[in-house]
């Protein structure tokens, strides 16, 4: 779960990493009335989980409440890469010496975490490792022992920060982690770290990535941090039963049972759509080790529910739970849904009583279902059945 700059920024405080006050408001007399508490300037800023606010002018700066007012005006319902602007922060103004960046990150690949650093903050991150990669620090970071005071020294000397600002900064890193440790996060993010005139190191601007495995056994408290008028619907709807899925910008549904089956399933049906007018996966679902009628029909609910799905592709190995039970939990679902199912299903069964799996679609005919014999075959049907 990705939070909202407001809500990062409390989290920041909650473990002492230094701040300014701030304050959320949804309309332009909430702006002004916080204006008017916080004093002196302040900058009205959208709250939206994507990047780029200043650019679209969703960061406005407000000598007084009566020019907050004004930039809330402006900035609430602005659109920004999709995103409608509901609500903003009015954050206390600083007077800026010098922006760093910072973050620590989760680094699948290997196996650990890996915090980035640079002297250079302010700008897109992308864009910094990409044009100047040699401002940029790569820490990696042992999960076992964190980022304790030397560690945070060395990732500042790696960095580039001048020696009177290593003791300062240090001690900000260490913070920054004891969120990440703290919270379960897999992202925390500082652009700009800055220097004020005054000589104080402030996070201006955060990002949090919280890992939801955490949330309900360690982190119940996160489920108050969640935006659910802001999520994706079908990934509302997929959640609440129980199923994981993560919706992406294509026309084949996808389902399978295992997350390594499914994410090779979606690379074979990007690679064949390559062959049909590029059409992509539209989605990742995996229904685990059970693929009964509910859990199917669940799962065909959800995807069918997408208007840009145009064909589906599911792809079970039988292990557990085998083809022929399988075979009937599709069967089941497509019984179960009735009309609502109307686009064309792809099915490739492999594994334990495959061949019992097979003969149960065979012989129940239903006209959108059609069988393949291996994925390449099953993704490349699913992806022309897309495209027409």
């Amino acid at each position: 779960m990705d939070l909202y700059e407001y809500q990062a920024r409390d989290v920041f405080e909650k473990y002492g990493v230094p701040v300014l006050a701030g304050i959320v408001a949804d309309t332009p007399e909430e702006v002004r009335a916080a204006a008017e508490k916080i004093g002196g300037v302040v900058v009205v800023k959208a709250q939206v989980k994507t990047g780029g606010r200043g650019k679209a002018g969703g960061v406005k700066v407000a000598k007084t409440p009566d020019e907050a007012y004004e930039a809330a005006k402006a900035i609430l319902g602005l659109d920004i890469k999709g995103h409608v602007v509901k609500r903003v922060m009015v954050a206390q103004g600083a007077r800026i010496a010098e922006e760093f960046y910072f973050s620590v990150l989760l680094d699948r690949a290997n196996r650990s975490y890996l915090s980035l650093c640079s002297v250079e903050g302010g700008m897109e991150i992308e864009e910094l490792a990409v044009e100047r990669p040699e401002a940029l620090a790569r820490v990696e970071v042992n999960p076992l022992t964190g980022i304790d005071k030397a560690k945070a020294v060395e990732i500042a000397r790696a960095a580039n920060f001048p020696e009177d600002l290593i003791e300062k900064v240090s001690d900000v890193f260490v913070k920054l982690f004891d969120v990440y440790k703290g919270e379960d996060a897999t992202l925390v993010e500082v652009n700009p770290l800055v220097r004020t005139e005054e000589g104080d190191i402030i996070a201006l601007d955060g990002k949090v990535t919280l890992d939801d495995n955490a949330s309900e056994i360690r982190h119940p408290e996160h489920e108050a941090l969640e935006d659910k008028d802001a999520a994706d619907p079908l990934e509302a709807k997929a959640k609440e039963s129980g199923l994981n899925y993560v919706k992406l910008d294509g026309e084949v549904g996808i389902i399978g049972n295992g997350a390594g089956l499914v994410m090779s399933t979606l690379d074979v049906v990007a690679y064949a759509g390559e062959n049909h007018n590029g059409v992509k996966p539209a989605n990742f679902l995996d229904i685990g080790g059970g693929a009964s009628a509910e859990v199917m029909a669940a799962g065909l609910d959800v995807i069918l529910g997408d208007p840009q799905v145009k064909s589906v592709f599911v792809n079970v190995f039988g292990g557990i739970t085998a083809c022929d039970a399988v075979a009937n939990g599709i069967k089941g679902a497509l019984e179960t849904l009735g009309a609502t199912a109307s686009k064309p299903l792809v099915v490739r069964l492999d594994g334990n009583r495959v061949d019992e799996g097979r003969a149960i679609l065979a012989e129940y005919a239903h006209p959108l279902v059609t069988l393949a014999a291996t994925m390449d075959e099953g993704a490349d049907k699913a992806a022309e059945l897309a495209n027409a």
